[in-house]
């Protein structure tokens, strides 16, 4: 029998017709209702997500028609292609990026196990090809109706987590509900974004806080975007909305190499305002107990409008963020004075350890401004373990092998001094403006102990500790005690601190430096 070139091109078209209905319904996810649903809560689908966070036209998905292949409890009848979560990869800025997004719209988003395969597929892939992984997280959770191979699809993704810890970037954008065994991907990749309002993230939802605990409290009270940037340091960045959320994503990247074998990419132009070179000289302020903000100092020193403050609300005594000297990346860690006078707690260590964590792991080097006073006292801080905390960031750096350069504005006492990057723990170059008081502890307090006994048997016991204060500032509360001994490399003006710090790191591009031979080290958890 013949067949007709007319029946073959008819054949044809109809399987090419078969093709674009499903590559339609697939972007349909869990129907029109649902999206308009989803659009009326302020919350983009998976699928818009994806396309604004991509470079345009660069999206590659993978896995579109994918469906789960449980019989359970009426779920056969229940199949989307794609089941719940868009995969794939493409372009931002022009590099490389992996992505998964989860579709709230099909079954609440829900995590079966061919949805965590599909997640799986692109982390497996992001790691063979050193490419950063972004996950946008838009989900009720396990599906129940699967039962323990959901849970083993989020233990498989946990696995992958880790194992790509220091080798590619990993983000989380939290967009919706993160809750129960899903909040611990998050909590394991290097950033998480959460969206004002409609994004929360708890091990425990309220209803079983309330049952447990006896608590009122709200799904926003308990894991929301901000409970967790002020209160837990869970969440790294905020956003008003998935808009916003999805540019920070793309700002973000660009501070970051692809891998942990790549430097950063490195940005063609960049601005610096001279008048900041005068403008750094009146920051401090004349009595040394007076508070100023450190991030003037910072603004003054980097490119222009080049700094991305990570943790914000968190931890306030300490700033940590990327920045730019003439192009180049930098991660910043600076004490804050006009917070708790900059002193080192619990949160503001582990805050600071973290960062500096991930900037060794990707070769971004470190810029440290100090003004620290010392750790924070009392029981609350002893009894919670300020002592394992503060060795965190002590570890941290004194494990970093990125160049690191350390300059000291004001105070530097204690062990405090020690932590904060200093010369014998492994910085490449230490600076002390002339203000710099780098000494065991504060001189008012030093005296006291040092001169108890005169001051007590002093006629004017009040005169004389005055006196013993000034004896101990003149000879320890300066920078050229510790410049004398080459604990510091040299004292600057405080307007040579931008020229130094680039001559600082152009001298250390050729840094090497390898650890001792481990299986790994065993950092004070």
């Amino acid at each position: 029998m013949l067949i007709s070139k007319t029946t073959v091109n008819s054949r044809t078209m109809d399987k090419n017709q078969e093709l674009k209905n499903r590559r339609e319904a697939s972007k349909l996810g869990g129907g029109e209702k649902r999206i308009e649903r989803q659009h009326s809560q302020g919350k983009l689908t998976a699928r818009e997500r994806v396309t604004l966070v991509m470079d345009e036209g660069s999206f590659n998905e993978i896995g579109q028609f994918v469906e789960h292949r449980s019989t359970s409890f009426g779920l056969e009848k229940n199949k989307i292609p794609g089941d719940g979560v868009v995969t794939g990869f493409g372009t931002i800025h022009g590099r490389l990026i992996y992505i998964f997004s989860q579709d709230f719209t099909v079954l609440g988003g829900s995590l079966s196990e061919t949805h965590a395969a599909k997640i799986c597929r692109v982390m497996d892939l992001a790691m063979q090809n050193g490419a950063p992984l972004i996950g946008l997280n838009d989900s009720g959770g396990a599906r129940i109706q699967e039962g323990v191979v959901s849970l083993a699809g989020y233990a498989d993704i946990f696995y992958r987590n880790t194992r790509a810890s220091g080798v590619i970037p990993q983000l989380s954008v939290i967009m919706g509900p993160c809750a129960g065994g899903a909040v611990y991907s998050p909590a394991l990749t290097d950033f998480t974004i959460m969206v004002e309002d409609t994004s929360y993230m708890f091990v425990t939802g309220p209803n079983v806080v309330k049952t447990v605990t006896h608590e009122e409290v709200t799904s926003e009270e308990l894991g929301g975007a901000k409970t967790h940037a002020e209160k837990s340091g869970v969440n790294h960045f905020i956003a008003g909305n998935d808009i916003e959320a999805l540019k920070k994503v793309r700002d973000l990247v660009t501070f970051m190499p692809q891998n942990c074998n790549e430097l950063a990419p490195s940005p063609t132009m960049w601005d610096f305002k001279t008048s900041k070179i005068e403008s750094i000289k009146n920051i401090l302020p004349e009595n040394n107990q007076m508070p100023y903000d450190i991030r003037k100092v910072i603004e003054a020193t980097i490119d222009d409008n080049s700094f991305r403050e990570v943790h914000e609300d968190f931890a306030k005594s300490i700033v940590v963020g990327f920045a730019r000297i003439e192009g180049r990346s930098i991660g910043v860690v600076a004490n804050q004075p006009n917070s708790m006078a900059g002193v080192l707690d619990i949160d503001s260590s582990r805050k600071a350890a973290r960062f500096v964590r991930f900037c060794d792991a990707f070769n971004i080097p470190l810029l440290v401004f100090e003004d620290v006073p010392g750790f924070l006292p009392g029981t609350d801080q002893e009894w919670r373990g300020i002592i394992t905390n503060g060795a965190k960031l002590l570890y941290a750096f004194a494990e970093a092998t990125v160049p690191r350069i350390t300059v000291i504005t004001r105070k530097a006492y204690g062990g405090a001094f020690d932590v904060m990057n200093s010369k014998s723990i492994g910085s490449d170059l230490n600076f002390a403006w002339p203000t710099a008081e780098i000494a065991v502890m504060g001189a008012k307090g030093a005296a006291e102990i040092i001169f108890k006994r005169e001051i007590k048997a002093a006629e004017n016991p009040e005169e004389k500790w005055l006196e013993k204060e000034q004896e101990y500032a003149e000879m320890f509360a300066n920078p050229y005690r510790a410049a004398e001994r080459g604990i510091i490399d040299d004292v600057i003006l405080p307007e040579e601190t931008r020229a130094k710090v680039i001559a600082g790191f152009k001298m250390l591009e050729n840094k090497a430096e390898t650890l001792p031979k481990k299986k790994h080290g065993n950092i004070p958890l």
